[in-house]
């Protein structure tokens, strides 16, 4: 008698609904074995055959950390090509290459941790280079086209599944992880949120992640955002993965629980699903949460729920129906397709921002290639290992030969002189090629630096190093054979790296001035460089005598500006290649502290002006920079472009392609026009192109081209909800070209601050010359409502609106006004409603806090002093005589009408116990009719309600 083979369970079975497999699966797993589902590194469940997974892919433009891959440009470079089709591709393109990789590779995680939708809403933050741009719906537009790629075509199966980041309101490296972003209803809804509620809605997300910061006084990993607002986007069942190292925040560095078992429950109540800390290690997380459900403050119905959002992924994503995956195959890795893809994308995020005429170059240009991102590739945190490499000089040199060219790098040549008359010198080595990063790592930030080279000594000859100062003292040495000097764990300085970089960069410097001469502080530890028997090495915390400092002498045998107004002289055209090293100034962990061009780089921007008039600048970074234009023939930005930047500029140069890349942020012209870092009120900072009254450099949407467009037939119709409007843009030049046509509103009499004007479409078209194109766009009404903190919801307001169509946010080539229906606004119902504290029109010197641990928001002096909030017509009806406040803390409460004097002062008779513990104060007021209120808050007071009766 044969044996039968055991039933198959309907988790496996592909013909059956995945809610009823996800079903099935967690009724057999054990709870312990449900609680292991929960660290980023979930195990194996060999009993049931269900195999390990990992949440976490980074693929931001490109398959990062794992080894080689096809680099794209950074993520606001592909914001800046304004190209949703484009996009998509690279996003396919990535996601092929992560399933091509992890066939051979299986550390490489199908749960991809892109794309970056925080808004870029200040430009000295650090991570500027991951995001698409400063405006929600080009933001949106680009990550719905990146997701989709990512995710695939297939109706069932996804080839990736994109996790965006970071929730919410994150856009400041300094103090990230205890700050607290201040976001008032309106820039919560209006701005903040739009760019993942409209990307989640498209249908190709899988999940978020939680920033670091707080959001009014809350961390991000126990927002009630995610509940309140993601989850109801859409009826996937979204992943919710927290960032590295933040659940313990909670607790070890933000305070705001008591203990691990607290913030890790408080945290999956909230939405995680997926929690990253301790790196591989599950263990901590794990004991956690066991120790949370014993002590009830989790059910296994919770822990249910969050396995259930990381079962639906990884259902989607194929695992457990192989013969089914059509991805499970694909085997697309450095094809020609994605090469060419690659070079397409640079060519296409190159922003033209000036040019009298001398763009594109004549063919037989002599031509000066100088600065110090003129022979650099540069690859960032978010990076893949380069396959392939061009430099911008590779890139002229290919197009225009090396025999018409002339390069000069601009660094600093020195030698450093200890103090006994002997020069730093790099022994002779076998450095071969090893790049940092190329064998891949599950976490590179710990990845280590070499120490199987030599360490410097000291010789009677020393060794001329190039020195380049990236801004704000911050410097780097590199030996004659191109290694960078760094420093690995045994503390000894090498010339062993290919380029700076690592979690913490171990190859930059400082020069200190002391005495007559100079420390040389290496600016990863801490530490000043010694000189000792051992060779030289970073001084140990409790330095032996012959372990003190150094003090060097600084030698410059030549400066770069010199070697630059050489190269200069002898040219027809001289280019200047700027910009940052994405590891150095401004990255993530360190903001920006200006926009200015670091002194070295200006130096040698000014020598090449003053030594030929006819000097080109290119812009390549990771963020905008001010610098005057004017005495500059043309300018053009870039970011970094990944590993075809250097053929897509020399493309570009030399009129192969012409340029229709266009600014995703605005360039402003000072440090002056800037807010505060901290200050997330956009609209009451009147901040990024939606609100900025000032004069920018470059204005959000400006790019150039080789050939003129004009615009035309500018018509519009309201029909169905939405605006239907069309217009046409013709080439009036002589070269083929693409225009980049944007759609804006404005309300033309908003009762409340509106944006100057808004993005509501865009579409990027190429057109030979004389070619007419008639561009059509439907505008849904909603995208023109704004949220109406008076009644708590959205709201189209009747009346004119302007319908521009532009080439750029300030140049605006057609113009017309529609009247809209709507709903007419009224007084606030104070009576009925009360006023919440954060539901303001106008305040000052306020910070919003929240109200509970998990839910509503209050607000109070931001100093801890003084803070005035103002609620424009508020509808007393018939009469009130009585006021009440709900209030934490210690402080006052004045109340006062229009601007007058104060009616009514609220105060605590005692300090409540806690910050949380609100006490409901009253006393007589008389008001009727409509006024504005003004409430002025005095101490360290915590208002939540302010209600109305009698």
């Amino acid at each position: 008698m044969t044996a039968q083979p055991p039933p198959t369970p309907p988790f496996r079975d592909p013909h059956l609904p995945f809610a009823k497999r996800i079903d099935d699966l967690l009724s057999r797993l054990a709870l312990d074995e449900k609680i292991g589902f929960l660290h980023q590194f979930a195990p194996a469940v060999e009993r049931l055959g269900v195999d390990a997974f990992r949440t976490g892919q980074e693929a931001l433009h490109g398959v990062a950390w794992m080894g080689p891959a096809t680099v794209f440009p950074q993520a606001v470079g592909l914001g800046a090509t304004w190209n949703t089709d484009l996009v998509r591709r690279v996003g396919e393109a990535v996601s092929k290459e992560v399933r091509a990789m992890r066939a051979r590779d299986d550390r490489i995680g199908l749960n991809v941790w892109s794309p970056t939708v925080n808004l870029l809403r200040h430009p000295l933050w650090g991570r500027n280079e991951e995001g698409y741009s400063e405006d929600p719906k080009l933001t949106s537009a680009i990550a719905v086209a990146y997701t989709r790629g990512l995710r695939g075509d297939h109706p069932t199966y996804w080839r990736t599944a994109p996790v965006l980041k970071h929730w919410l309101a994150h856009n400041n490296e300094t103090d990230r992880a205890t700050s607290s972003s201040s976001v008032r209803p309106r820039v919560l809804h209006e701005y903040d949120l739009r760019a993942f509620r409209e990307t989640v809605e498209a249908g190709a997300v899988a999940g978020v992640m939680p920033a670091y910061n707080l959001v009014n006084g809350r961390p991000n990993h126990v927002s009630p955002y995610l509940r309140e607002h993601l989850r109801t986007w859409t009826d996937e069942d979204l992943l919710v993965c927290s960032d590295a190292g933040a659940p313990s925040n909670l607790v070890d560095h933000e305070h705001y629980y008591d203990t691990h078992e607290e913030a890790t429950a408080a945290s999956l109540l909230a939405g995680v699903d997926s929690f990253t800390d301790h790196g591989t290690d599950s263990t901590q997380i794990t004991g956690r949460v066991k120790k949370a459900y014993e002590q009830g403050l989790l059910t296994e119905a919770d822990i249910d729920t969050a396995v259930r959002r990381q079962l639906s992924v990884r259902f989607r994503l194929g695992e457990f129906d192989p013969e089914y995956d059509p991805h499970a195959l694909t085997r697309d890795f450095d094809t020609p397709a994605h090469r060419a893809l690659a070079q397409e994308a640079a060519e296409q995020s190159v922003v033209l921002l000036r040019n009298d005429g001398v763009l594109p170059l004549a063919p037989d240009t002599r031509l000066a290639v100088v600065g110090l991102l003129a022979d650099e590739c540069k690859l960032d945190w978010y990076s893949g290992t380069l396959i392939h490499r061009s430099t911008p000089l590779e890139g002229l040199y290919e197009r225009f030969g090396a025999d018409r060219i002339e390069f000069a790098e601009g660094v600093d040549r020195v030698l450093l002189q200890a103090s006994d008359g002997a020069f730093l010198h790099v022994p002779e080595a076998n450095a071969d090629d090893t790049v940092r990063g190329a064998e891949g790592a599950l976490d590179p930030a710990l990845l280590a630096g070499r120490t199987d080279l030599p360490p410097l000594t000291t010789h009677a000859v020393g060794t001329e190093l190039a020195l380049v100062d990236w801004g704000e003292g911050v410097l780097t040495l590199r030996a004659p054979d191109g290694r960078y000097l760094s420093v690995a764990e045994d503390g000894c300085v090498r010339a062993s790296a290919d380029q700076p970089g690592g979690w913490v960069v171990q190859e930059t410097f400082r020069l200190e001035p002391h005495e007559n001469g100079h420390l040389l502080r290496h600016v990863g530890t801490g530490r000043h460089v010694s000189v000792g028997a051992a060779g030289v090495k970073v001084a140990d915390e409790n330095a032996e005598l012959d372990d003190q400092p150094e003090i060097f002498t600084l030698i410059i045998t030549e400066h770069g500006r010199d070697a630059v107004a050489r190269a200069a002289a002898e040219a027809d055209v001289v280019l200047v290649v700027a910009g940052n090293d994405p590891h150095i100034d401004g990255r993530e962990t360190e903001d920006r502290r200006t926009l200015a061009l670091p002194a070295h780089q200006d130096r040698l921007l000014r020598a090449a002006r003053a030594a030929n008039p006819n000097t080109v600048l290119a812009l390549v970074s990771a963020y905008p920079y001010t610098f005057q234009p004017g005495p500059l023939r043309a300018a053009l930005w870039m970011s970094h472009g990944g590993q075809a930047a250097g053929t897509a500029l020399a493309r570009v140069l030399a009129g192969d392609v012409s340029p229709a890349g266009r600014l995703p942020q605005t360039w402003y012209a000072d440090d002056a026009d800037l807010p505060d870092l901290l200050d997330y009120d956009v609209l009451g900072g009147r901040q990024t192109y939606l609100y900025y009254e000032g004069t920018p450099l470059f204005p959000f949407g400006h790019g150039l081209s080789y050939a003129p467009f004009s615009y035309g037939d500018l018509k519009s119709r309201t029909e169905e909800g939405a605006l239907h409007v069309s217009f046409t843009v013709t080439n009036t030049g002589d070269v083929t070209a693409d225009e980049v046509a944007q759609l804006y509103t404005r309300a033309v009499n908003p009762s409340v601050p509106r944006p100057r004007r808004e993005l509501v479409a865009h579409r990027r078209v190429t057109l030979a010359p004389g070619e007419k194109a008639e561009l059509s766009f439907e505008v849904p009404l909603p995208a023109l409502e704004f949220w109406d903190v008076a009644h708590g919801r959205w709201r189209l307001e009747p009346g004119p609106y302007d319908l521009m169509a532009a080439a750029s946010s300030e140049d605006v080539r057609l113009r017309t006004t529609v009247l809209l229906d709507g709903e007419p606004g009224g007084p606030r119902p104070v009576v009925e409603r009360g006023l919440d504290g954060a539901d303001f029109d106008e305040q000052s010197g306020v910070a919003i806090v929240d109200r509970t641990k998990t839910v509503g928001d209050a607000v109070t002096p931001a100093n801890g002093v003084a803070a005035e909030l103002v609620y424009r017509s508020c509808d007393f009806g018939a009469g009130v005589t009585e006021v009440t406040v709900a209030v934490a803390g210690e402080g006052t409460v004045e109340i006062s009408l229009d601007g007058g004097p104060a009616l009514a002062t609220l105060s605590p008779k005692t300090p409540t116990s806690g910050p949380y513990d609100h006490v409901t104060l009253r006393t007589a007021l008389t008001a009727s009719g409509v006024h504005d209120v003004h409430l002025r808050l005095r101490g360290p007071l915590r208002l939540a309600h302010a209600g109305f009766s009698g």
